[in-house]
């Protein structure tokens, strides 16, 4: 692979300005709340002194507590925060407005189920929700387009790719790469994936400026790496079809999404960190018996480390608990383990038949390269049928859209072990890729609990 590709990534000084984008972030998400809240509260406070009701004077107040807290997780959940609504401040208010629509007519709900809607005075809710929705769109819609000057920039980054002698306004991007001195599509390994994850770790969405014979390599390229992803398409400005995107006035084809949204991927991490941390507590004595287990059978270190790839086909270094013997080791992971592998000790062959060897992954799930359940990373030079993974099926790098996991939907199914045949790695790239489109919180309580019936497996050697 020729190296001179990786020349033109990205300056220092648009790293630093990608970097500087989470101030302004917080500025933004600071400022928006406290819009949000004032707005609520105030309408709520404001509506108490145009109808005073015959109860409580007070009852503001506790409507205030409902409802605010109901908003802000319907519009934590629908993007009503999400730093890109900055280029159309229309839909960050229509967003905000819809969220508090949902909201109130929970609350309401709520109360006339528990019979406590005698409680309230219906005139002053009335009013406070019909000021709250006006106050929700017009100051919003204000700020949003005073969003720039007001928290000091644009914290939304948007990367341009250009492919070829492409007409582009480069002023109109966060930062511009220019394909064929630094990312090539056609050069289809893990390297060349991980370059382009790396160039793009700070950009919320890519804009990629390419010939039409082009596209089909850039959305190979782009499918996994776990950010919006989308191709100019000039030739369509004047259908303007409503399933493509737009930005600075060229339609775009949208080609890739990460598979969770915002508010699915805070409580996947969260419940990363939970289920991990108390993994690690309660299964620590286990892992130091192991340990010393590993040191008094064979020389060497007791951790394997290993270059995997995750997601958004970045590499990352993934643990295990060493299982071979360290001279006939391999790093690469060319050859599958077999039964009758000269290569494996005789404590390796144990804590491999038990999954023991693969523990130590919850340092890398609390770190944040894994997830508890995900597709599972697969090293380098992994090979079915004597052919690299993505030369079996170029859907192999969309797997990678989510972090790769302890355990997944493939596995629970039984597909471990060797991939000797082709139809050994599509079993598990389709069981991953129907994991990404399925994917549900309670999906990953049922593939852990299925998983314990498979921790010693027949294809677990």
């Amino acid at each position: 692979m020729n190296m001179e590709l990786f020349r033109d990534l990205p300056s220092g000084a648009n790293r630093r300005m990608a970097s500087n984008r989470a101030q302004l972030r917080i500025r933004f998400s600071i400022a928006l709340i406290a819009i949000d809240i004032a707005c609520i509260v105030g309408s709520l406070f404001a509506a108490s002194f145009i109808y005073k009701p015959g109860l409580s004077d007070q009852q503001w107040i506790v409507m205030a507590s409902l409802l605010a807290p109901m908003y802000f997780g319907f519009a934590l959940n629908s993007g009503a925060y999400a730093s890109s609504i900055i280029a159309k401040p229309s839909l960050g208010a229509i967003r905000a407005v819809r969220c508090f629509i949902l909201a109130a007519t929970t609350v309401v709900l709520v109360a006339f189920y528990l019979k406590a809607s005698a409680d309230f005075s219906r005139g002053m809710v009335a009013i406070g929700c019909v000021f709250s929705i006006a106050g929700l769109a017009l100051f919003r819609w204000q700020f949003l387009r005073r969003a720039h000057a007001i928290v000091g920039g644009n914290p939304y980054c948007v990367a341009l790719i250009r492919d070829g002698d492409q007409s582009v306004d480069h002023a109109d991007y966060s930062f511009s790469i220019q394909a064929g001195t630094s990312i090539n599509p056609d050069e289809d390994c893990p390297i060349m994936f991980d370059r382009l994850a790396t160039a793009l770790r700070d950009a919320d969405r890519v804009v990629v400026a390419c010939p039409p014979e082009r596209r089909l390599s850039w959305v190979n390229m782009l499918k996994g790496a776990n950010i919006r992803s989308e191709i100019i398409a000039t030739e369509l400005t004047q259908i303007a079809p409503l399933a493509l995107g737009e930005y600075a006035g060229r339609p775009t084809m949208v080609v890739a999404e990460g598979p969770l949204r915002p508010i699915d991927a805070v409580v996947k991490r969260m419940f990363d960190i939970v289920v991990s941390g108390l993994a690690l507590i309660v299964l620590l004595p286990l892992m130091l018996f192991a340990a010393a287990a590993i040191k008094l059978n064979s020389p060497g270190p007791v951790m394997f480390v290993q270059t995997r790839i995750g997601q958004g086909n970045r590499l990352f270094q993934m643990l295990k608990f060493r299982s071979m013997t360290v001279e006939l080791g391999d790093d690469a992971g060319h050859r599958s383990a077999s039964r009758t592998d000269n290569r494996i000790t005789s404590v390796g062959k144990f804590i491999r038949s038990t999954s023991i060897d693969e523990l130590p992954q919850l340092i890398n799930v609390l770190r944040g390269d894994m997830s508890i359940v995900g597709p599972r990373p697969h090293a380098l030079g992994s090979r079915a049928d004597d052919k690299l993974f993505w030369e079996v099926d170029g859907r192999y790098w969309h797997r990678h859209a989510a972090k790769p996991g302890l355990t997944g939907l493939a596995q629970v199914r039984g597909f471990r072990g060797a991939t000797e045949r082709e139809s050994d790695l599509t079993d598990r790239l389709h069981a991953d890729l129907e994991y990404l489109h399925n994917w549900s919180l309670w999906g990953d309580f049922v593939i852990i609990f299925q998983t314990f019936r498979v921790l010693v497996h027949p294809n677990a050697y």
